[in-house]
């Protein structure tokens, strides 16, 4: 009696060992897909321009965080918006620094750092930093899509 008991908790305890070996590695591959999907994400927008990228990756229940307005809610609302700004005058980019999911692997975030180049007929060119952070969840077809995003302006050049 002793040994089956003894039998049936080393085998549980290699199991959740085994469980949970298994569930870091799949977030640990979560993240780096993440830290990916972000870079694509902006390779497209300097490619093809912010408006373009962002549209590309929104997820349908989108929220976007700007500085002195209301939070813009759903793809459509973003589309809108789009329809009367122009993205030719300057190149967004950024730099994911770090990602992070959960052990679910279908919610995660990246935050990083962003710099916007402004091509300006007067000044010339002009180049801006700030801080980023977007939140990821997969889509039905089990894509990452952003479902928040927000920035800061203003980095020194130190920083």
């Amino acid at each position: 009696m002793m040994n089956r008991i003894v039998n049936v908790l080393l085998v549980t305890t290699i199991t959740l060992f085994v469980l949970t070996a298994c569930k870091q590695a799949v977030v640990s591959s979560g993240k780096e897909e993440l830290i990916q999907v972000d870079e694509a994400f902006s390779k497209l927008s300097e490619k093809k321009g912010m408006k373009h990228a962002f549209l590309e990756y929104a997820a349908e229940d989108v929220v976007m965080l700007r500085k002195n307005n209301l939070p813009l809610e759903g793809i459509e609302a973003l589309r809108l918006n789009y329809q009367t700004f122009s993205d030719t005058g300057f190149v967004l980019t950024w730099t994911p620094l770090h990602a992070d999911i959960a052990a679910s692997g279908e919610l995660g975030y990246t935050f990083g750092i962003y710099t916007m180049i402004v091509n300006d007929s007067v000044d010339g060119t002009q180049e801006n930093k700030g801080t980023y952070v977007s939140v990821w969840k997969k889509d039905n077809k089990g894509e990452w899509k952003f479902v928040l995003d927000s920035g800061n302006e203003g980095l020194s050049e130190q920083d």
